[in-house]
């Protein structure tokens, strides 16, 4: 008779499983994915550092979801790349590559920088610090992202430098807890004057690469300390399928809803809850 799971392997494999699904579902949505996924590990025990890392670790998951579901625009976007050449980078049929890489490029510079004070700052608090930190940055990005609806523009259509090196910026310090990645990186390309549409596209397939390189330096410097293999590849398999399942239908709802108020909700709630725990 094969025996049953422990309970502590239960519980690890519940928890696996429930922060699996809420990376899935808040990753589409200009919340911070990473920083609730941290509060709801904290709460359920997890100390901030191993919170932190495994929050960022399960962007894995939900890249493989935006990489099935933006296949076409990946394989489109790699015909282009075989025939681009620095003298035609700023062209119409070749500017989105070219904002792609510049961007991609600065975010990792950025990303590594935010992710380097990060550490420092994680191992410096107390978990209801944590939580307080990541509320603030919460309500932080919810202003921004109302600021960016608000805000008169001149209409773009065609990616330029800057927008890449203003896109990158802000996609690197989404790597703290808190900074909405498509929040920050939508609004900035709102407050460009990009359309909706175009401005979550560029957006998402900026991402997969950021969320892959975040996803990997968080295991390969941490380790996950505390993280099971089971634990991790069940959390991972999670958020993937729940993403890939709900992604159409959540960017959908983000066009209908104002989730600055979401945002700057959801961090009041966790602004409260750490000074209840300092």
């Amino acid at each position: 008779m094969s025996q049953s799971l422990s309970p502590c392997m239960d519980r690890s494999l519940l928890i696996a499983i429930v922060v699996g699904a809420l990376q899935g579902l808040f990753e589409w949505l200009p919340i911070s994915s990473e920083g609730n996924v941290t509060i709801a590990l904290a709460w359920l025990g997890t100390n901030p550092e191993q919170a932190v890392a495994f929050a960022l670790f399960l962007h894995l998951g939900t890249a493989l979801s935006a990489t099935a579901y933006y296949r076409d625009d990946i394989q489109e976007e790699l015909a282009v790349l075989r025939t681009w050449r620095p003298r035609c980078a700023r062209e119409a049929g070749y500017a989105t590559t070219t904002f792609l890489g510049i961007a991609t490029l600065v975010s990792g510079v950025v990303g590594i920088a935010a992710y380097l004070l990060l550490e420092q700052v994680v191992s410096a608090l107390t978990g209801g610090a944590v939580i307080l930190v990541i509320g603030i940055l919460l309500i932080l990005t919810g202003g921004f992202q109302r600021l960016s609806t608000t805000v008169d523009r001149t209409p773009r259509t065609t990616p330029t430098l800057w927008d890449a090196v203003l896109v990158g910026v802000a996609q690197g310090l989404a790597i703290l807890p808190g900074i909405s990645r498509s929040g920050s990186t939508t609004g900035v390309l709102l407050l460009r004057g990009y359309e909706g549409p175009a401005s979550f596209r560029l957006s998402f397939l900026l991402s997969i690469p950021a969320a892959i390189g975040g996803g990997l330096l968080a295991a390969l410097d941490t380790g996950l300390a505390g993280i099971t293999l089971v634990s991790g590849a069940v959390a991972l398999l999670t958020a993937a399928v729940v993403g890939y399942l709900t992604i159409d239908v959540l960017m959908r709802v983000v066009h209908r809803v104002p989730f600055w108020g979401v945002c700057v909700g959801l961090g009041g709630l966790a602004v409260g809850g750490g000074l209840l725990l300092l």
